[in-house]
């Protein structure tokens, strides 16, 4: 039996199977809350980074899962449906961007944030530079604040799509239900809740991704897929259409050009930072590879396959494909299944953005701003309220239904990437770095980032690359005019270096 009736954008047909596997999983996720909310302790470590104690599938499907959000699901394979095959280059490049983050960052991240006791990304790059007043944690916190809250709303869009189409709710409404049940287990649980859950929502958009292109593989008839890209003007090349092969290469680098983005991703930077030891990451490293190769691979497949299942879907309706083919292959019981790893993938992204969201606007501006000497029990109170706070702006920015996912994704991904991929490499690979040429950089990359996006530029070139490579660029010309030296700075690197190697 069908949960589509027509398939398409009419909607879905369902049946209290359905109703029955969503309330299951939404219970689930409230129970972890509750469950973790005496494990995450008492102080402001347990409930920000769970100690530092993660262990390696933790560590490395959470990561995933966060990174990958409705996005996996949803916007990548509506894209691959809408525009063609050439969109495999985001996925390629997000690939490698996985790898380096592993390879690169997250030995020399958990070292050097363990030695530092740094909790937050902003608060790490802060101590590292010793930037006085705190000027670093400052701006980077605005900055966080201000991404955030746009990528954050990208899952509200999600979640508010998922259920208007599936139970016919009020899109409003259905944000504000996946907002309630979000809100609910993040503000009790805290990272280790958000961590263990992701893990769960890890393997079961895993599942759903590796499971659907393959049944509906077996439903089409040989040769469906060429001929429905022939009759709608596709091509299978990798290549994106173009007057020149100029203009293909600067497509391919602009979609490849999200790989960027990976070096200062917050959400994804802290698992790193919360894994028990750096001994653990080779491990978790080759555990986050298997699974992100998988599921792009198998989103792409996706879009391709959803080409002869559905005609003409506009590029709104496109980042349902993956709802409408479940709906059109599967019995509601399975379906459903296949239909929470939506959600899953949602709510593995906006939880960990909202802790690190109240987290920069706790540690990073109330405590070293307005209240210095607050207590433990002060500063949770303090970040459970601004869980609320950033979750209330968020709803308010996704109110509007017909926002794109691809589009909020897109620039708050860029915006993190080009602010702070540059300073974290600085920060672990540049011994004699000051923190000028990071204020300036982080700046430079926010403010070419923000010309370029509404300048209309970023219709041929992602406005990532302008911003990270310009942010890099003023960071080295500055640190050229501004030599800097601090013994103790230096030594710290050293120790940082040491307990890397000696893992």
């Amino acid at each position: 039996m069908s949960i589509l009736g027509a398939v398409g954008a009419e909607g879905i047909t369902i049946n209290w199977w359905t109703y029955l596997t969503f309330g299951c999983y939404l219970v689930l996720m409230i129970g972890a809350g509750i469950y973790f909310m005496k494990r995450a302790g008492k102080d402001v470590e347990g409930y920000l980074l769970g100690g530092r104690g993660l262990g390696s599938w933790v560590t490395a499907l959470s990561a995933q899962a966060s990174d990958m959000s409705g996005w996996l699901l949803m916007g990548l394979p509506g894209a691959v449906y809408f525009y063609g095959i050439n969109q495999a280059w985001v996925a390629i490049g997000l690939l490698l961007g996985t790898l380096l983050n592993w390879l690169l960052v997250a030995p020399r991240l958990r070292a050097y944030t363990g030695q530092l006791g740094s909790l937050t990304l902003n608060g790490f790059i802060d101590r590292r530079f010793r930037a006085p007043k705190h000027m670093l944690r400052i701006v980077g916190s605005l900055l966080t604040l201000f991404f955030f809250t746009i990528y954050t709303a990208s899952g509200l869009v999600a979640t508010g799509k998922l259920f208007e189409t599936m139970f016919h709710f009020n899109y409003l409404a259905a944000v504000l239900v996946g907002a309630g049940v979000m809100i609910f287990y993040t503000l009790l649980g805290g990272f280790l809740a958000v961590c263990w859950t992701d893990l769960f929502q890890g393997i079961l958009m895993f599942f759903a991704v590796l499971v659907l292109p393959a049944y509906a593989m077996f439903t089409l008839p040989a040769g469906s897929i060429e001929q429905a890209y022939l009759a709608r003007g596709l091509s299978f090349s990798l290549l994106p259409p173009a007057e020149s092969a100029g203009a293909a290469l600067v497509a391919v680098i602009s979609l490849a050009a999200w790989g960027l983005g990976y070096f200062g991703q917050p959400h994804i930077l802290v698992r790193f930072m919360g894994i028990k030891s750096v001994s653990l990451l080779p491990r978790a490293t080759t555990i986050a590879m298997i699974w992100v190769v998988i599921s792009l691979s198998c989103a792409v497949w996706i879009g391709m396959v959803a080409v002869p299942m559905f005609e003409n879907l506009s590029a709104s309706n496109a980042e349902n494909v993956f709802i409408y083919m479940i709906g059109s292959l599967f019995h509601p019981l399975p379906g459903g299944i296949l239909l929470a790893a939506i959600l899953a993938a949602i709510m593995s992204t906006i939880d960990s953005q909202l802790l690190v969201s109240s987290s920069s606007l706790t540690d990073d501006l109330y405590v070293n701003l307005c209240r210095p000497g607050s207590s433990d029990r002060e500063q949770l109170l303090v970040n459970r309220l601004a869980v609320v706070v950033i979750m209330i702006i968020a709803c308010s920015l996704a109110a509007v239904p017909d926002s794109s996912i691809f589009d909020l994704v897109k620039f708050a991904w860029s915006g993190f990437g080009a602010a702070f991929g540059p300073a974290v490499l600085a920060a672990l690979y540049s011994r004699r770095t000051g923190w000028i040429a990071i204020l300036c950089g982080m700046l430079t990359g926010a403010a070419a980032l923000l010309v370029w996006r509404f300048c209309g530029h970023g219709n041929w070139m992602y406005e990532i690359v302008p911003g990270f490579f310009a942010n890099a660029a003023t960071i080295w010309v500055v640190n050229r005019i501004l030599r800097s030296r601090n013994p103790e700075m230096e030594a710290e690197f050293d120790r940082m270096l040491a307990e890397v190697k000696g893992r």
